[in-house]
């Protein structure tokens, strides 16, 4: 069949994949959210993952940008680009997947094929996105409709590997199905695909490759409190211990986002509701989770060592996005450092340039343009981000800043002379 393609959802995912596939079919991209629509028909795209020219030359091959359920009524294959966020209590939050399943099912036709990307734990889109289609079709999974599930590997901000660039899983809810989605893929993505066995099969995979970073790092992250306790740098040991030829090489550090400090909290949910507890998982969260409170405490101590009155003091974080060079803040753990200095009394300034002037209206912080052109003198600075404008930062600016004894605070490894560094 010709193949008329809708994505739900213009995130850092749907966006990237709809420009994708435009340049090879008739697609529409559907959100509803009626700003960002409109920005995109505008040519700007607010997560900076594709470029005003890349924007517009999708729109160029026909592409269309609407919030409009009558724009993808005539589609064929839908595919579902929506988050899977966490709660307050880190349980799984399937609203936006369940919702979106069922506008889609209030369109759905004969021999349609809705395909999910979302991460999930293994048997969502199965036993929770396929009865919802049913429901509101009134058809039959696998004789009216089929699905599909080809997990997104989307690392934003990255513009070496690109989403036609990584290698993508791919699962049918039949075999035929199955040849259909991967041809799909294959179509556009020129690293390749892999054919899994079945959905639950390519759920799981995506799962684990965020939840084996997600131990990894909560691995180094252990190690470097306890070598801060010898006062060892870490740094050090790690570039000592790589000189063997099969250590895996990581930093210690703040691990928010979307991804690798969530997707670990699906697998787990489901593993407990089947009744086992995955203490080694849980046990990585929480070390890493408790990151951002080690690196508040310590500034905090150093400041009273040296001599410095906590309460009404002045403090500048520096960057607040969850990743380097990127403006995406969702599940940042920045947060988190900020809230904890905050509850001891400081004042708190923050420096991220790369979150645009108007979104800055969103977050209650005092956000300061670049700190190094004004007067302003501070008491302690974190660098919490490891933006590359940061890294042309000199020792003599960040000095220039602190007010009696320096206090620099480096969680990312790119002051010169750093007072302390994760």
């Amino acid at each position: 069949m010709n193949k008329k393609i809708c994505i739900i959802g213009l995130g850092y995912v749907g966006l990237p994949l709809a420009h994708a596939f435009s340049k090879k079919y008739s697609v529409v991209g559907f959100d509803i959210n009626k700003p960002r629509v409109d920005e995109l028909n505008s040519g700007f795209d607010r997560t900076l993952e594709l470029t005003e020219t890349e924007v517009k030359e999708s729109i160029e091959n026909g592409m269309v940008y609407s919030t409009n359920m009558e724009d993808i009524k005539d589609c064929n294959v839908y595919i579902v680009t929506v988050p899977t966020p966490i709660d307050s209590s880190n349980r799984p939050d399937l609203t936006p997947l369940i919702k979106s399943s069922q506008t889609i099912g209030k369109v759905l036709k004969k021999d349609d094929i809705v395909i999910y990307e979302s991460t999930v734990y293994p048997g969502v889109t199965e036993e929770v996105c396929v009865p919802q289609l049913e429901l509101v079709s009134g058809m039959t999974f696998n004789k009216d409709f089929f699905c599909g599930y080809s997990p997104e590997r989307i690392n934003p901000g990255d513009k070496e590997h690109t989403v036609t660039k990584i290698l993508k899983i791919t699962a049918g809810s039949t075999p035929q199905i199955a040849d259909v989605v991967d041809d799909l893929y294959k179509s556009i993505i020129t690293a390749g695909t892999h054919k899994a066995s079945s959905i639950k099969v390519a759920e799981a995979a995506k799962v684990i490759e965020n939840t084996q970073r997600d131990v990894n790092i909560a691995l180094i992250n252990e190690l470097a409190l306890i070598f801060d306790t010898m006062n060892i740098s870490t740094n050090d040991v790690i570039e000592a211990a790589a000189t063997k030829w099969n250590f895996i090489k990581l930093k210690p550090g703040l691990v928010g986002g979307h991804c690798i400090g969530v997707d670990p909290y699906y697998l787990t949910h489901k593993a407990e509701e089947l009744g086992y507890k995955p203490n080694l998982i849980l046990g990585a969260r929480q070390i890493n989770n408790g990151m951002g409170k080690y690196i508040a405490e310590k500034t905090i101590k150093l400041m009273i060592k040296s001599g410095k009155i906590i309460k009404d003091s002045n403090i500048l974080i520096m960057g607040l996005t969850f990743k380097e060079n990127c403006p995406d803040i969702r599940n940042t753990k920045v947060v988190d450092i900020i809230k904890e200095i905050k509850d001891y009394g400081s004042n708190i300034d923050v420096y991220e340039p790369w979150i645009d002037e108007k979104d800055k209206d969103y977050y209650d912080y005092n956000f300061v343009e670049n700190p190094f052109e004004n007067s302003k003198k501070y008491d302690a600075i974190v660098v919490a981000v490891g933006h590359d404008k940061f890294k042309t930062i000199t020792q003599e600016q960040y000095d220039s800043l602190i007010k009696d004894e320096k206090i620099i605070i480096d969680v990312k490894g790119i002051v010169p002379h750093p007072s302390w560094k994760l």
